[in-house]
Formats: structure tokens, sequence, C-alpha cells
């Protein structure tokens, strides 16, 4: 079980974690939500119907890490090809569906980044060193996202657009500066790709 995750009665999953796993999981997902950032109705805590009604932006957001977890809902290969007026239909699409799906996907993300920081917490509290974290199916596919944004946030960082790409990066020397970061990809990967196989097992 060490490094990947198994099925466990019930539909959900395990995986064996040490203290340092453990910390560096909690740590990026930290950053994962200040990255997202607050929804609406925590940055007007007196409204309870904020975020509820609140409409989101309609500008892609400009740091790339945010943009490839937030990404336009138009656009793809065939927008190089497209004449100015669709080029602008399309941007105009992009930014009207931007403006009421951001802040689900938002909260989302939070919700599932939260989860996975409770779930790390609590299983803290039951033992030192290292433990056997076990996932109900809900928290499993919690757990999925936010291993799916850690990796998408940490790619975009490094400049990954394909495997061969993974492949340069992983035969980095130890000294290069981003080899800490590359490590935790590859590492997150695996957890993910376990993670998958065992939801559908």
């Amino acid at each position: 079980m060490p490094g990947h995750f198994e099925p466990i009665s019930g539909g959900g999953a395990a995986v064996a974690l040490d203290e340092v796993e453990i910390s560096i999981i909690r740590s990026l997902a930290v950053q994962l939500l200040e990255l997202i950032g607050p929804g609406p109705a925590e940055e007007s805590p007196d409204d309870p119907f904020a975020e509820l009604f609140a409409e989101g932006p309609s500008e892609p957001p400009k740091d790339p890490v945010l943009l490839r977890l937030l990404p336009d809902a138009y656009g793809g290969p065939d927008a190089e090809e497209a004449s100015p007026d669709e080029a602008a239909e399309q941007r105009a699409y992009s930014a009207e569906f931007r403006r009421f799906t951001e802040n689900d996907l938002r909260a989302g993300k939070r919700e599932n980044a939260l989860a996975v920081i409770r779930s790390l917490d609590r299983l803290d509290a039951a033992a030192d060193g290292g433990a056997v974290l076990e996932l109900a199916p809900e928290d499993s596919r919690r757990w999925l996202g936010t291993l799916n944004d850690l990796r998408l946030a940490i790619g975009t960082r490094l400049d990954i657009a394909d495997e061969e790409d993974t492949d340069l990066l992983f035969r980095l020397p130890d000294e290069d500066p981003r080899k800490p970061m590359v490590m935790a990809y590859l590492w997150l990967g695996g957890l993910q790709e376990t993670l998958v196989e065992t939801l559908m097992s």
C-alpha cells in the first residue's frame, strides 16, 4: 500500500502516508486554497446570500496556473483560424460563461481542498509518524479532484506540455531548484493514477 491507493470495503480507498507525505499534501492543498481565493460570501460575511447571487468575473485570470484551473469555455485548436468577427463572438460567449460559472468552479475546488486538509488533520490526530488514510467514496472523489488540480498547477509552473517534458525534467540533476517540484509532480501523479484505478475497480 505505501505510495498508492488500494480499494477498501464500501467502495472507498486507502493509502499509507508517512509524516513527510502528509505535510507535503497539506501544504500544497493550503497553497491551492490561497491561489483559488475566498468566495464572495467570505468577502461579505454579513450577507448570507452574497455567494448565491454573486456573478463571477468575465475576464480570464492573469495567473497562468489559475487560467489552467479555470480555463475558458470556448476556443481551442480552431480559435486561431477564426475570423475577427468569430473570434470576438467566441470571446463574448467565453466571458458570459465565465461570469456565471467561475464562482461555482472555484467553490468546488475549495471544498475539495478543504476535504483533503480535514481528512489529513483527522489522520494526524489519530497517529504520529505515519498512518493509513481511509476515504469514503465521496471523499475519494474530492481527493481525486484536488490531486488533479495540484498536478495541473505544478505542471503549469514547470511548463510541462506533454510526456516528453516530464521525461526531461525527471532527468534533472539533484541540484536543480526545480527538482523537488518535479518529484512532487510525479509522486502526485502516481497517487492520482492509483486512486482512479481504485475508484474504477
